[in-house]
């Protein structure tokens, strides 16, 4: 694995852990695509360092988890804007 990618996968693990971003926040903070960060967390990170991507993997379930969650709240809140520019 060449140095820049393991900096970069280091430095995502790192932003995920101290934040809980999503993998779609953590692609646009480090401005690389959602399928780079996954396959950073979930594979490079592994060969790197297990401890940390045991750590990684738990956020990344809870987020997973928790995803059909955010997307409903979304949609609702979107109505819920909708409703307050039409009653305007």
């Amino acid at each position: 694995m060449k140095p820049y990618i393991a900096c970069r996968v280091t430095e995502i693990a790192n932003y995920v852990l101290e934040t809980g971003a999503t993998v779609r926040q953590a692609g646009k903070h480090f401005a690389v695509s959602k399928s780079t960060v996954h396959k950073d967390l979930q594979e490079r990170l592994r060969m790197i360092d297990l401890t940390k991507w045991h750590k990684v993997m738990a956020i990344l379930d809870v987020n997973m988890a928790e995803r059909h969650i955010r997307g409903g709240n979304a949609t609702k809140q979107k109505y819920i804007l909708c409703r307050q520019n039409q009653s305007t």
